[in-house]
């Protein structure tokens, strides 16, 4: 047996739809500009292939939780995205074979220091600081897949107070998930509790302390969140 110097942490985990059971996080992986509406008010361009960053696994937070305001940045913005969970380990998945490989769905909130991302950009900069903060990867439970359907449409949209700031659908995906999956397994062995944020559509923008968050998309979940003040 293994003698630790220190206490091994908890194994980050989401919670799982009508479930007791949780899905515990290896990896997670997030698509860069996916929705062209997107991509456009970003100012990039959007025939630009697709890209890949990466948040830690305690990043995750459960839907319903209070987060306090992020240290070191005045500009948080909130990116809601489709969440998909991977159960069976590949590399260089074909892309018709990629439901083969994939546990389920959740609906995912890719918190961004955009202050942070601007700097980094100008000086041409990893996104590390801008995206793999605490708290910044809340997901909503999953729910398991139905091997014979991959979501190529279903409505997304995220509010912040009640208010619409996102909406779109799953069919404006430039990479749709088949592809992702496909893309992603030629870089990095995809394995078993690996999560995918698949990208965002237009509308993202900033939140501040006291804000209620809640994104949903059909026939997959929702995600709920509240903004406190910083710590």
């Amino acid at each position: 047996m293994t003698d630790f110097a220190l206490p091994l942490p908890a194994t980050p985990s989401v919670a799982i739809r009508n479930s007791q059971q949780r899905f515990p996080v290896r990896r997670i992986f997030c698509v860069g500009r996916n929705y062209a509406a997107h991509i456009r008010e970003m100012g990039n361009d959007e025939r630009d292939p697709p890209f890949f960053f990466t948040k830690p696994a305690d990043a995750v937070v459960d839907s319903g939780t209070v987060i306090p305001y992020p240290l070191a940045t005045e500009n948080l913005h909130h990116e809601i995205e489709l969440v998909v969970a991977i159960g069976e380990r590949g590399v260089n998945i074909g892309r018709d074979a990629a439901a083969d490989h994939i546990w389920g769905y959740g609906v995912g909130i890719d918190l961004t220091r955009r202050d942070l991302q601007d700097v980094a950009k100008k000086a041409g900069r990893p996104w590390d600081w801008a995206k793999a903060f605490d708290h910044s990867a809340p997901c909503g439970p999953l729910t398991p897949a139905d091997r014979n359907s991959i979501p190529h449409s279903g409505r997304i949209r995220l509010s912040v107070n009640g208010e619409t700031r996102q909406q779109g659908d799953l069919a404006e995906m430039i990479w749709p998930v088949p592809d992702i999956v496909a893309i992603c397994s030629q870089a990095v062995e995809l394995q078993p509790g690996d999560l995918i944020f698949t990208g965002t559509p237009s509308g993202v923008g900033p939140v501040v302390a006291g804000d209620r968050l809640s994104g949903e998309i059909e026939n997959i979940g929702v995600v709920e969140l509240e903004i406190a003040a910083r710590r």
